[in-house]
This record gives structure tokens, sequence and C-alpha cells, in this order.
């Protein structure tokens, strides 16, 4: 898998065929009409318009899962301006998981993919959860570059990126990395012009709209402005949900002295706080 880029790594947006096909589409309140592509024979595509578009559809689509309105979907994948629903059964209709008789289980997925479509939803709720607080060493070797790039001294590129309210917006790459938005327009930053060959665990980088703290060494042409000291907590496989930083999970980072740790902070995340499959 290559590393991750400014506008999001290989996710559900590169599922086999989901391009080209014929889909669906609609709208919901202040959104651009969305379109449903097939993609493989058992999920769907739901293409939209942006990454706050596509960050209240997958809550939307967690919401009536919970409520259980949803058709049986074995996996909910958002993406940058995606979100992918794998595992489609050929029972699926009106959630009851029966089908009528006759039907053939693509035509099934037609109707739901014609239902996704006419969904009208709501802007993401910001508020109610509160955050994961994740220590920073601010000392990372593209800091003159970010801070040149922000137009301020590079003392203050920990106060600017500390005081922004961040959110999960999705996750892929690696497991356990998370696309965190919330930077303002203004302090989006290019990725490096050459790519690192190895960046290290921990590392804290940024790269258009996103930061995003590296789970395990690996390459990658993000802008490093700091480092987590511990990033043990980022990817667990012993815990549910093995990873920190799920999809909606609020997020801010604490600037922190080198040698200072801070990550027994961490807390660790609830079951029953993220859906599976989320």
């Amino acid at each position: 898998m290559s590393a991750p880029g400014a506008g999001g790594g290989r996710g559900a947006d590169d599922a086999p065929g989901a391009r080209g096909a014929p889909g669906a589409r609609g709208d919901g309140p202040g959104f651009a009409p969305v379109r449903v592509l097939p993609a493989g024979p058992h999920a769907l595509l739901v293409e939209l318009a942006d990454g706050e578009h596509a960050e209240a559809f997958h809550a939307e689509l967690l919401r009536r899962r919970e409520r259980g309105e949803l058709p049986a979907v074995r996996e909910i994948v958002p993406a940058a301006r995606t979100v992918l629903l794998d595992g489609i059964h050929d029972g699926i209709h009106d959630g009851t998981g029966e089908r009528p008789p006759g039907e053939r289980p693509p035509r099934a997925r037609e109707r739901f993919a014609r239902d996704l479509a006419t969904w009208r939803v709501e802007p993401p709720q910001r508020e109610g959860r509160e955050p994961v607080e994740i220590p920073v060493v601010y000392d990372g070797p593209d800091l003159d570059e970010v801070a040149a790039l922000w137009g301020v001294p590079a003392g203050e590129v920990a106060a600017l990126h500390s005081r922004t309210a961040f959110r999960v917006a999705f996750c892929g790459f690696a497991p356990g990395f998370g696309y965190l938005t919330g930077l303002p327009e203004r302090l989006h930053v290019p990725r490096r012009t050459t790519p690192r060959t190895r960046v290290p665990a921990g590392a804290v980088a940024l790269a258009g709209p996103y930061t995003g703290v590296y789970p395990r060494p690996s390459p990658g042409g993000w802008q490093i402005v700091g480092r987590m000291p511990d990033p043990g907590a980022l990817w667990d496989p012993a815990r549910e949900p093995a990873a920190l930083l799920v999809p909606g999970t609020p997020v801010r980072f604490v600037a922190v002295r080198a040698g200072a740790g801070g990550a027994g902070a961490l807390p660790a995340p609830r079951a029953g706080d993220f859906p599976v499959g989320a």
C-alpha cells in the first residue's frame, strides 16, 4: 500500500468496479446530490460532495444501524468523499432481511441503492463527546517549512496546531492511521516534493487538509511537525476497537516537552462507543 496522500490513502474510493457503473442519485439539505454505484458483487459505493457530506452520511448510516433500520451490511467504510457498504446480503430489503418472492439478489441491491439516494441527512454533530488527547513534542524536521508556509515563527506552529479542534474523518493507509480534519484552509500545506523512505512511528504530520499520526514506521510524504512519545496506543489488536482514532472521534493535540511523555493519559476506547465495522 502506498504512503498516505493529501487526498487520502487507498480505501473505499478505490473499490474495484466502483467507477463508471450506472448509479442512483439523491440529495439532502445543504448538500449536493449523491451517487450510489455498485462495487463488486456485494457492495455499494456512495459518492458524496465533500468530506463533511461523507461524514454526515456515515453518521446517518450508523444511527440507522443502531436503531435496527439498516439492512444487513457487514462493513461501513468512510473515506474522503465516499462511504462503502460491503457485505450486502442477498436478503436485503426494507430492513427486514427478507427478499420479496421472485426478486433476484442484484435487483434487491438496486432497490437498496435507490433508497440510499433518497436519504436526507443532517450536518454532522460536533458536540457530546470528550476529545482524545494526543501528547506531541513539536520538534519535527519539517517544522520550519510549515511555519514558513503558515507565515508564522516556528515557535507558533505548536500553539496554532494544538488549539485546533480535530475530528477523525476516516481511516486508511495503515492500521490505526486516522485522517484528521479541522485545520482552516489557510493552514493547509502541500505534501513534500520528495517523500521519505521511512517515517518513524508516532510522527505527527500534515498534508492538504489533514493531520495524521503514524502508528508504525512506513514511507510517507507528509510534512512532519512533531512526534507522539508513545504511539503504541494508536493500534492495539487486543483491544476492541483496536484503533484509538476511529471515524467521528474528536481529537486534541497537547504540546509536551521532550521526555515528558504523557501517553499514560490516553483513554482506551470502549467497544460500546464505536459500532464494529464503522
